[in-house]
Parts: C-alpha cells; sequence; structure tokens
C-alpha cells in the first residue's frame, strides 16, 4: 500500500479529476447513468445548498500518479442531532478493484471523522435522501436510473474488506400494469369510495408552475412528517426546498403527478413521478450538450419509462385508504401511450406497506443496494478526537 498517496481534494485539477474519474471508470458500460454535470459540479462551490448544516470531504487517490480512485466524507449534523448519533457518511466511493486502494480511502475519510468526534462510519450516503444512496448489490446488468448511482460488483467486496457491515437494505422493482385488470377496477371502487366519504378531491392544476405555487409547502410538510422516521432522512431547509423546486419545474410532467386534497385544500396525499432521463443522460456523460438536451426534452414530454419519485401520505389518512387512489393513478400512467414501465427507486426492504403496494402490478424486483456501517475503535476516536 506504500505505493498509493490519498490527498485531500483542493485544486481544480483534482476536482476536476474527482467528478471525471467516474465516468473514465465506467465508459462503455451500458448500465452506468452519470449525475447531471453541472450539478455535481456545485459540490466543490462554497455556497452549496447542504453546507449550512453539513461538513464534507473529498479525496483522491493515486497509484505512481495514476488515479484510481475517489471517497468523500460527510458530517450530516442535521441528521446527528435527530439520531442522537456521531457519525460521519460515506459516499462517491469509486475505484478499481484493488483492496490496498479501498483501505487508503476509507483510513481517509475514517481519521477525518476521527478528528471531528465521531465514532461511526455508514454509507453510501448522501446530503440528504434527495441525492443518490445505497451501494448496488444485486442487478449488475439492469440499466440503473438517473436518481441512483450504478457501481461494479467488486465494490461490496471492498468495503466489507475494510471492515464494514450491512445496515439496511433497500430493494427496486420495476412495475408493468398486470393483464388482468380486475384488481384495478377493485381498486377504482375502493378510491371512489375513500374519497367520497372523507370529502377529499384531486387537485386541479392546469399547469406545472401552478401545481407547484398551490400545492409545493403541502407536499413539503407531509414530506417531513411521513419520512421522518425513515433510514438517512434529514428535515427539509428552505435551501433544499428550493433545490428540488427548482429541479421539479425542469423536470416534472403534469401528467404524472398526483395531489388529494381535503374540504381545506389541505394536501393529505401525494405521488410524483418523473419521465426517465437515464437514457438522455449517458449522451455525453452528463454533460447538457445539445444532444443531450434533445433527448431530455425528447423524455420529458414522450416518455417510455418512468421513474417513480415521492409517495406521502398524512398520517391521519394512512390507515383508511388514501393511497388507493395514487395506486389507481399508477396504473393508469402506465397504460398511457409509450410507457412501457415505471422503476419503483428505493423502498426499504422492511417498508412492508410500500412493498404491499407493488404486489397489484406485474413487478420484477431486480435490484438491491444496501447501506454499510462501522464503529471506529475508542481508541480511535479518542485519540484523535481529543
Amino acid at each position: 500500500m506504500a505505493d498509493i498517496v490519498v490527498r485531500e481534494v483542493k485544486t481544480a485539477r483534482e476536482k476536476k479529476e474527482f467528478l471525471n474519474y467516474p465516468l473514465r471508470l465506467y465508459r462503455g458500460n451500458a448500465c452506468f447513468v452519470p449525475p447531471l454535470y453541472a450539478d455535481e459540479k456545485k459540490i466543490f462551490r462554497p455556497d452549496y445548498v447542504y453546507y449550512d448544516t453539513c461538513e464534507a470531504v473529498y479525496f483522491n487517490a493515486y497509484r505512481n500518479g495514476v488515479m484510481v480512485g475517489r471517497i468523500s466524507g460527510i458530517l450530516q449534523k442535521a441528521a446527528n442531532e435527530k439520531n442522537g448519533e456521531r457519525r460521519v457518511r460515506f459516499t462517491r466511493f469509486d475505484a478499481i478493484d484493488d483492496v490496498d486502494v479501498a483501505h487508503a480511502l476509507f483510513g481517509a475519510v475514517e481519521d477525518w471523522a476521527a478528528t471531528l468526534g465521531m465514532d461511526t462510519v455508514c454509507g453510501p450516503l448522501g446530503f440528504s435522501d434527495l441525492e443518490r444512496e445505497g451501494l448496488l448489490v444485486e442487478g449488475f446488468d439492469e440499466l440503473s436510473t438517473f436518481e441512483e448511482q450504478y457501481n461494479a460488483p467488486y465494490y461490496g467486496k471492498l468495503i466489507e474488506a475494510c471492515g464494514y457491515a450491512k445496515e439496511v437494505d433497500w430493494l427496486e422493482s420495476q412495475l408493468r400494469s398486470p393483464a388482468d385488470t380486475s384488481d384495478l377496477e377493485r381498486m377504482q371502487k375502493m378510491s371512489d369510495f375513500v374519497m367520497k366519504r372523507y370529502n377529499l378531491h384531486f387537485h386541479t392544476a392546469k399547469t406545472t408552475k401552478e401545481f407547484l405555487d398551490k400545492y409545493a409547502d403541502g407536499i413539503f410538510e407531509l414530506l417531513d412528517s411521513s419520512y421522518v422516521q425513515l433510514y438517512g432522512t434529514v428535515p427539509f431547509t428552505p435551501g433544499m426546498r428550493k433545490l428540488m423546486l427548482d429541479n421539479f419545474k425542469l423536470i416534472i410532467n403534469l401528467n404524472f403527478v398526483s395531489a388529494i386534497l381535503d374540504e381545506n385544500e389541505k394536501v393529505v396525499c401525494f405521488g410524483v413521478c418523473f419521465p426517465s432521463l437515464a437514457k438522455a443522460m449517458q449522451t455525453r456523460g452528463g454533460h447538457l450538450t445539445p444532444l443531450t438536451l434533445l433527448r431530455t426534452l425528447r423524455a420529458l414530454k414522450h416518455p417510455q419509462v418512468i421513474d417513480l419519485g415521492l409517495i406521502g401520505v398524512d398520517e391521519k389518512y394512512a390507515n383508511r385508504g388514501v393511497s388507493t387512489a395514487i395506486l389507481v393513478g399508477l396504473f393508469q400512467d402506465l397504460n398511457k401511450p409509450g410507457v412501457q414501465y415505471a422503476e419503483t427507486n428505493l423502498n426499504l426492504e422492511n417498508n412492508f406497506d410500500i412493498q404491499n403496494m407493488w404486489k397489484h402490478f406485474d413487478a420484477r424486483q431486480h435490484k438491491r443496494r444496501r447501506s454499510y456501517v462501522k464503529v471506529l475503535s475508542a481508541s480511535t476516536t479518542n485519540e484523535e478526537g481529543n
């Protein structure tokens, strides 16, 4: 391991190397979907939206002057405060298949965590659950979604060799409309009954702007309340809300969103799906070139695949069948012209309520992602933290 040099990313060249490394590592891989490059560059801006509640560090690893890996560490203060923990998250880990490289990179993050007085490292987790999270451990021959990160099969072996163990898993499924529509008919009747019984109605917005202007605040309130206990989530800050709204304005197709309101126009349930941008982003490594932009616009207007984004239900209505109406809407989405299937993205494996929802579809569970955890030795944290 003596020939491996790990450097904290500081210079413009090192930042560019950090951003470009996975693009080079996975060049030609048909399953890899890069993030939007312009968005990734923002992590190195001092005014990045998450730095009001987080600290972050970035490392590159080199062998004989050639870059062989990268990793980032995040101190998510809001998450630690919420959970009463002293954790650092690791994210953006990419490397060649070499245990020594992995040890060097994770050692750098662990040393950084210790200097902050933290006692645990976990991940892959981003600044919030709006970022890519979880290590792919099943489904390596499946196209990744735009929302999640692809990685090679050997990553899990490297991480476990560094002393990390499974903490939680997420499942991902591919949903198609079933040939038998009797279940849909039953759910439609239930949806109509529930909507009438509780005096609920669907949103009436005609444009994306109108939808966001009217219902964004209510959606954020539901997100904070219904997601608060889920693994890895953090409260929405004003900056996070703005970031999310800015992204929504660009990628929401009003045909694939739904909000259910009570008699006072309060949002009590919502579902947001996005046209898949995976194929469009593969065009030029996430760079928004004219060709990428053209394919993105085509995907937004005429989606062949839809990605499930967010579903939230007011606790008051959680056990009253209101979410059935959202499921009916998803059935309808899958039967719109051109749409082939939907991707669920990440669902916690022990979230049985959401897992049971997919039983109404022609569902194929095709990916699994994992978050790992490692408790740092007391001697290390005491030495470095005091």
